[in-house]
């Protein structure tokens, strides 16, 4: 096991908004960590706080470093612009990987997460 993130060491990226990061999220960071030693964990910051992105940077931060507890070594979190496309050149040296998860998994929503929060806050 990697005492911290190391630089030098390949790793792989995971691009997502995460609002809020659910344990869908959770999972594929875990797969990801099978092929990987580390992971960086790019957030996409909207800056534009809406019903679809109701939580800050530091909050989403706060949030993963908080489900990630166990794997604090094994990655880091990069605050980014949001993306509209990902592109590249030739081959790179790098996959793009479409890690598929359970039916049950795979169909855990941010939005339904989003809906009901803010239905619960209604109610308080």
């Amino acid at each position: 096991m990697m005492k911290k993130f190391d630089w030098k060491k390949r790793s792989a990226v995971y691009i997502g908004r995460f609002q809020p990061f659910h344990e869908g999220h959770k999972k594929i960071f875990l797969n990801s960590l099978k092929k990987n030693l580390q992971v960086t964990i790019l957030v996409m910051d909207s800056f534009n706080i809406n019903k679809k992105n109701p939580f800050k940077f530091n909050y989403v931060k706060k949030i993963i470093n908080k489900s990630l507890k166990n794997y604090k070594d094994q990655y880091i979190i990069v605050k980014i612009p949001v993306v509209s496309e990902v592109v590249y050149g030739r081959k790179v040296g790098y996959k793009i990987r479409n890690i598929r998860l359970s039916k049950s998994v795979e169909n855990i929503s941010a939005t339904k997460i989003r809906k009901r929060l803010s239905k619960n806050e209604k109610q308080n």
